[in-house]
């Protein structure tokens, strides 16, 4: 028992709980420290943005318009833009991202195929945002878009810059995000639940589709959350893939002469593009600023507004379970 104490009696002497206690106050106080220099980076930010647009903000600058090379009338057709490719990036992205989670986790399992997966998966989030931009060109205008026309003789239809193609862009910037949230949303549903519906005689579907799927709806959701977030204001995946800057009409067609609906294979306006281009290609940057600020104010808000949706959607289905449990 002495040997036994000997070498605990000189850890003591080595690390007195004095020598701790100040590293770890030192740590968490520099911990701290950064937390509060972020957070108030961020409220300077916002705080710039609010003062700077304001007063810029008005219904005629919402609802209107562009004219005037776009320093007069609104912004209304950005806007527009903005939440249609939003809505279609999570359309192509989110069924994607789930079905490739649910393969991973439920069916491939720790097998060689699902390693190498993971491994593209990882290295996709890294890529630059730049890059998908050029992937987006090449891959889904010049051969995707040019084969569809030249196999079904439309002439230049598909194989141009297009909101379909923009949004498809978007949805492999974002497909990563969607595929690691839903696969940690699959593995936090509890084992025994699975094993309990197998000794109920369902099969691997059905045990996915009714036992797995509705728990693992909350973690979806926040995929689709963080999807939003980081493709609603990407400016490089859309720079050569649909969007315009001086474009003031929608980009809607009407089904039969009647029935208005969006044109996917129509180019846009998008509220990050235009603010780079009014912050950098602008003839006076200083008269544009409050636009600028506007419309960023804006941006942020329809962000803020579609992830608002989706946590009213998660926790829903977070209550269901609940009750279910």
């Amino acid at each position: 028992m002495a040997q036994n104490e000997n070498p605990e009696k000189a850890v003591m002497q080595t690390s007195p709980p004095r020598v701790r206690d100040v590293t770890g106050t030192f740590f968490i106080g520099l911990c701290r420290a950064t937390t509060v220099v972020m957070v108030g980076t961020l409220l300077w930010i916002l705080g710039t943005i609010l003062v700077g647009g304001w007063e810029h903000i008005t219904w005629e600058f919402l609802s209107a318009t562009p004219r005037g090379g776009m320093t007069e009338g609104g912004i209304f057709p950005a806007i527009f833009g903005t939440l249609c490719v939003t809505l279609l990036m999570v359309l192509m992205a989110m069924p994607l991202g789930v079905f490739s989670a649910i393969y991973l986790v439920e069916y491939a399992g720790p097998s060689r195929m699902a390693r190498v997966i993971r491994a593209a998966v990882n290295n996709l989030a890294g890529v630059p945002s730049i890059v998908f931009g050029l992937f987006g060109v090449g891959f889904f205008i010049l051969f995707v878009g040019r084969n569809i026309d030249s196999l079904a003789g439309t002439g230049l239809l598909f194989g141009q810059p297009a909101m379909l193609w923009a949004s498809a862009t978007l949805s492999c910037l974002v497909l990563p995000v969607v595929i690691v949230t839903t696969e940690e949303a699959l593995n936090a549903v509890p084992q025994s639940h699975r094993e309990a519906a197998y000794g109920l005689g369902a099969t691997q579907w059905q045990v996915v589709s009714g036992v797995v799927l509705p728990q693992a709806r909350a973690g979806i959701l926040t995929g689709a959350i963080l999807a939003v977030s980081r493709g609603a204001g990407e400016t490089a995946p859309i720079l050569f893939t649909g969007c315009a800057y001086f474009l003031p009409r929608l980009p809607v067609t009407h089904l039969f002469g009647v029935i208005p609906m969006v044109n996917p294979l129509d180019q846009f306006m998008e509220l990050s593009y235009h603010i780079f281009i009014m912050a950098t290609q602008s003839t006076n940057t200083t008269a544009t600023r409050p636009i600028q600020y506007a419309t960023t104010m804006v941006l942020l808000g329809l962000t803020f507004g579609l992830n608002l949706a989706a946590i009213l959607f998660r926790s829903h289905f977070r209550r269901q379970v609940r009750r279910v449990s």
